[in-house]
């Protein structure tokens, strides 16, 4: 069975969502059956390179008065699933290139190491996830090679595989992330209960061993 993730490093709800996600998984019966592939999805893609307001100052200007609950619920939310959520640290910039570093550490199978890392580094610690220098100590902590980054990221590998994504979701009916593709299916959210994300894990791998019996 295969789990496509979309997603994007800006999004708290993907940190959440990948740590229910990752608990959930771990109670399915048959885990080796299941295969996880992280989809990109820039929420931001006109942002540009150079840090500039916080995260949580930027969510002011979207929600006005209501941004210091949003922003309290969505630390509340991630502290529960043992994470740190600094949204006055994280400054919203370009993904395309921390998404390529996504694509090339999967090849590697690494996909998940890197995606954590990336997480951890920009919504936690509130570093600069478009900067190439950023990047490659980021993919290095992750058990990717230094000049293999250096090489991507002065490059344009992996680009057309990161718009391809773009396109697959549009064409799969993903409108926000994070969201879960399971078996071609259409997209579910991907923030929900444990005990809802492993029943539809143990849900889909019932369906794919009647399809393969059948098949």
């Amino acid at each position: 069975m295969r789990v496509e993730i979309y997603a994007d490093v800006l999004c708290p709800w993907c940190y959440i969502g990948k740590r229910r996600l990752d608990a959930a998984l771990a109670r399915v019966d048959g885990r080796d059956g299941v295969e996880i592939v992280w989809r990109a999805y820039e929420l931001a893609p006109g942002e540009g390179r150079v840090p500039g307001p916080t995260a949580a100052e930027a969510m002011a200007g979207w929600w006005g008065e209501q941004a210091p609950a949003r922003v309290a619920r969505i630390r509340s939310l991630g502290a529960a699933e043992g994470l740190e959520l600094n949204l006055d640290r994280a400054r919203p910039v370009n993904t395309f290139d921390a998404h390529r570093l996504g694509k090339l550490a999967a090849e590697l199978g690494l996909g998940d190491q890197m995606m954590e890392r990336l997480l951890h580094a920009y919504h936690t610690e509130g570093l600069n996830v478009a900067d190439p220098r950023v990047l490659e100590a980021l993919g290095g902590e992750a058990g990717v090679d230094a000049g293999r980054v250096r090489g991507v990221l002065a490059g344009d590998e992996y680009a057309a595989e990161v718009r391809e994504d773009r396109r697959r979701g549009a064409e799969s009916g993903v409108t926000g992330v994070p969201s879960l593709v399971i078996d071609g299916r259409p997209p579910v959210p991907g923030v929900q209960p444990v005990a809802d994300l492993h029943r539809l894990l143990e849900d889909g791998l019932r369906a794919a061993r009647a399809a393969s019996a059948a098949g």
